[in-house]
């Protein structure tokens, strides 16, 4: 009886330029928010709804005067006169309804994509933070499901509110022929959603734990696939297939269960309503057998019950929907209520107008402007809080040319800064578009494939940079997946480069060559490299070496070589996560330049 979001359908409506600001504070306010920014569209729903399921009461009216005031009096011109009034008044239904349906689509259509929209624009202010804070799992589940079932809850604001006013004709109606049928009908439909209403509750507590669980399940799948090849370099893969076999098994009884409850409450749907108007039309061929109703009055009566079936099934569905509805909207509600790591200051201070030293007390580091610096650490995760600080990824004591960075406007640090990771995301779609974020000419392009040694990777591809990549460039090695990245933070062009192992994947000859190129390439620019191969440090002007987040030494890389011996143990692989601590220290004057 109800129809799905379609949306293909009308494409040039939607989306819409600026989506609104949605009322994330409950779900019931966000699905009244997408009622609201659509009001008129939802009033002529409902006045559609509620004048087709008004008109579907007139046939049996007319028939009935066409049988007691045709047949039985044997007056043609009567007959003809209500046998034509019961064609047009099938041709209205069909036009009602068929406004409708487009305008019901329209509302479905509109709330789906204004979800999407403002959930996406919430995705984008998250930015780095949203990994840490929404599972990929949640995400497409949300993007699988949970905007159909939000959309399809607005059915209930045209053919809900028209069950009630339908419902309410067909009471009156029955009334004027008899109370007794009347007080049936007024009684019988309450029943029935009452009937199916722990159904439903059960249902949707199914539901809610199924889908939970599926998401959990879908997250897992996503790790499993990202971290394929470092699952099959330390023999974790059968391991996690295993668990993940067993998860998915488990999820099937539970699948089972949820079918087993929808189809009860879709029997039942379809049966209740169908006894209800078998009952009813028992009782008023009981009263047309004793002469209490006419034989018109009958067949009228059988058409008004019959009618009432669609309002009924509206009623039952809408008990479905607004359940599932209000679910899908906490998902949404949860995700629009999350606040980025960092934000824009109420009034920013302007950044450096030119080059400038980065400096981040906490650790240290100065990053000299122009030149290439590297940051060596033992343990990953502390040279990549410091990358996040200096980047303005979570909001410190960082400077820039003297100015703190937290209290710069954002999008000009995210402009002026890029921090380009090992495991940034590659979208799918041709490799232009996954490297070339502006539009790039081919001599851009290609000068900074030869910088990353990346040409090999298009001569091989089939269409060249035309050819398609898969999601997060799977169809790739994890070399050349990296080459890739760096491809497009050469390209970005920042005038502050950071770099987390771009490097780590690839063999000694490719990444001294990578080195030695990126060198020349960002000349003159800012550029800071976190990693530990020689091959890499030997091209920066200055090297700082950090043990507990803290930077003990600074110098070139054959100066640390000879005055560091941790440092050269790490650099050759020697020492690997197992640094011995020191105690933190100052740089000295000096050590940075």
């Amino acid at each position: 009886m109800t129809e799905g979001p379609d949306l293909r359908t009308y494409p040039h409506r939607v989306p819409h330029t600026d989506p609104g600001v949605p009322d994330f504070r409950g779900p019931a306010r966000f699905l009244w928010w997408l009622v609201t920014m659509q009001r008129r569209r939802v009033l002529l729903g409902a006045l559609w709804g509620s004048s087709w399921m008004c008109a579907l009461m007139l046939p049996p009216y007319l028939m009935s005067q066409a049988i007691d005031r045709g047949l039985r009096a044997e007056d043609r011109e009567q007959l003809v006169l209500w046998v034509s009034a019961v064609l047009a008044v099938g041709a209205l239904i069909a036009c009602l309804g068929i406004l409708r349906h487009r305008t019901m689509t329209l509302i479905r259509v509109d709330a789906a994509y204004r979800t999407v929209q403002v959930v996406v624009r919430q995705v984008t202010r998250l930015g780095a933070a949203l990994p840490g804070k929404v599972s990929a799992g949640e995400l497409t589940h949300l993007q699988a499901g949970d905007t159909s079932r939000i959309a399809q809850t607005l059915t209930v604001t045209g053919p809900g509110v028209g069950a009630v006013i339908a419902y309410s004709a067909a009471a009156v109606l029955l009334f004027r022929i008899s109370a007794l049928l009347a007080l049936v009908v007024l009684l019988g439909v309450p029943l029935l959603a009452v009937t199916v209403g722990p159904l439903l509750q059960r249902l949707h507590g199914a539901e809610g734990a199924y889908r939970q669980k599926q998401g959990d399940l879908t997250a897992q799948a996503v790790d499993v696939v990202t971290g394929l090849n470092v699952l099959n370099g330390i023999g974790g893969k059968p391991m996690f297939i295993r668990r993940y076999r067993e998860r998915s098994t488990a999820l099937v009884s539970d699948g089972y269960r949820v079918a087993s409850l929808t189809s009860w409450v879709q029997a039942l749907g379809t049966c209740l309503p169908i006894l209800f108007l078998a009952l009813v039309t028992w009782i008023a061929a009981r009263m047309a057998a004793d002469g209490a109703i006419t034989v018109g009055d009958l067949v009228a009566v059988y058409g008004y019950v019959a009618a009432l079936l669609a309002p009924v099934t509206f009623f039952i569905e809408g008990a479905d929907d607004l359940p599932r509805g209000l679910v899908a909207a906490r998902r949404v509600t949860d995700i629009l209520a999350l606040s980025p790591d960092v934000e824009s200051s109420g009034t920013p201070v302007p950044p450096p107008s030119g080059p400038a030293d980065l400096h981040d007390p906490a650790s240290g580091l100065v990053v000299p402007a122009g030149r290439m610096t590297a940051l060596v650490s033992a343990r990953l995760d502390e040279a990549r809080a410091v990358v996040d600080r200096l980047g303005r990824y979570t909001d410190s004591d960082a400077t820039w040319g003297g100015v703190p960075l937290s209290g710069m406007e954002l999008a000009e640090v995210r402009r002026r800064i890029l921090f380009a990771g090992n495991d940034s995301y590659l979208f799918s779609g041709s490799v232009r578009a996954a490297v070339s974020v502006r539009d790039h000419s081919d001599d851009d392009v290609g000068r900074a494939l030869r910088t990353a040694v990346a040409e090999d990777i298009v001569e091989s591809l089939p269409e060249g940079l035309g050819s398609r990549l898969s999601d997060r460039g799977l169809d790739v090695s994890g070399g050349q997946r990296q080459r890739l990245r760096l491809v497009r933070a050469l390209l970005a062009d920042p005038e502050v480069l950071l770099l987390v192992e771009p490097t780590s994947a690839l063999d000694a000859h490719t990444e001294a060559t990578v080195a030695a190129r990126v060198d020349t390439a960002r000349r003159d620019r800012t550029t800071l490299v976190v990693s530990t191969s020689p091959l890499v440090l030997g091209h920066a002007s200055q090297v700082s070496l950090l043990v507990d987040g803290r930077v003990v030494a600074v110098g070139t890389h054959g100066e640390l070589l000879d005055r560091q011996p941790r440092y050269r143990a790490l650099v050759f692989r020697g020492a690997g996560g197992d640094l011995p601590s020191v105690p933190a220290a100052r740089p000295q004057e000096g050590m940075s330049r």
